[in-house]
């Protein structure tokens, strides 16, 4: 036997024994499928993402930097009165205007995201007869929801969760710097999300809102109205409750004094009677009123004070993932219910 028939049979003994390729699980698929699908979802959210976080970076930085140099130029920083501390100037509106559109961008994602799974991820799949069609094939109607879920939920956290350090690293920066003197507290809603958890739970809330918006309605265009007023709402339930989710802490004064002063998210106010109870104040009624009438003998304000901030921000947060996780819960039990008939060939059960 020549060299040559002694390669030639080595190449087909190699090619005999060579593995075959194993097969793609119809998980990993789908998975591939969905972010082939939604490939400008995905990259309007990455550069969304890397533009804030950019914003962020800048406002931490450079940003800050430049405002509070013009700002102490004039001498505004020792707190003597100062006209010219009155009025903004170029450095510090970029500035301004950085933070409050990444900060909008922070409190808006939780819409966005609610819109975006109620109308394409779910609604146009089910209106179009995609979603039935991979039921029929290879994927259970669990499963492909699950999947639904969990590819979005990756991508939103891991994007979120850069927004809040970027957004924390340019608030440290900024107490840092104006401290007392900020134009913005720490308990405004958008600065007070932003700043923990709460953004990335409020995100997840407004994908499961979006989901289960989807599989009520099957309309692509009718999910986005709904689950636009879904999610609006339960936002703004979410901020009523946001003060009553911590004992609140009590500052008194005297009629003299009037009103303490704003030491935090304020909760409540009022006047105080004869015997130390809580009445209504009669100038809140009256302008004309002086503080101390009618018997007054003192005012009170429950306030959150800075300390409050992580208390605040966990509860809410749990109370958001809890929401949530009865909102999946939910968007599964609705999809069982309607597909029951339904299974893949693997199960046996009638397409």
């Amino acid at each position: 036997m020549n060299a040559a028939t002694v390669k030639a049979a080595e190449a087909a003994g190699a090619t005999e024994t060579a593995p075959a390729p194993r097969p793609m699980s119809p998980t990993h698929g789908l998975f591939r499928a969905m972010l082939r699908l939604h490939q400008s979802a995905v990259w309007f959210w990455g550069l969304l993402v890397l533009l804030t976080a950019g914003a962020l970076l800048w406002a931490a930085g450079p940003g800050v930097d430049a405002a509070w140099a013009e700002y102490d130029r004039p001498g505004c920083h020792d707190g003597e009165p100062n006209l010219g501390c009155d009025t903004s100037g170029p450095a510090y509106d970029r500035y301004d205007t950085a933070v409050q559109l990444a900060s909008a961008v922070i409190g808006l994602a939780p819409i966005l995201a609610a819109l975006w799974a109620g109308a394409s991820l779910i609604g146009r799949e089910l209106e179009n007869g995609t979603a039935q069609l991979a039921w029929t094939q290879s994927v259970s109607p669990a499963r492909w929801l699950a999947a639904k879920l969990a590819v979005p939920a990756a991508l939103l956290t891991a994007g979120m969760l850069l927004l809040t350090l970027s957004h924390r690293l340019m608030w440290s920066e900024h107490i840092g710097k104006w401290g007392q003197w900020g134009t913005w507290e720490w308990y405004e809603s958008q600065i007070l999300i932003a700043n923990g958890p709460l953004a990335t739970a409020h995100v997840l809330l407004g994908l499961a809102a979006g989901v289960l918006t989807g599989l009520l309605t099957r309309r692509s265009l009718t999910s986005l109205g709904y689950g636009f007023f879904a999610m609006v709402g339960l936002l703004y339930v979410l901020g009523l409750l946001r003060p009553y989710l911590w004992p609140a802490v009590t500052a008194t004064t005297t009629p003299k004094e009037g009103y303490p002063d704003i030491l935090g998210m304020t909760v409540t106010e009022g006047a105080l009677g004869p015997g130390g109870d809580r009445v209504p104040d009669p100038c809140l009624a009256n302008a004309k009123c002086a503080l101390g009438a009618d018997g007054i003998t003192g005012y009170y304000r429950d306030y959150h004070p800075s300390s409050h901030f992580w208390p605040l921000q966990l509860v809410e947060t749990g109370i958001a993932l809890a929401v949530t996780a009865l909102l999946v819960l939910a968007a599964f039990v609705l999809l069982r219910r309607r597909t029951e008939g339904v299974s893949s060939p693997r199960t046996g059960g009638t397409p």
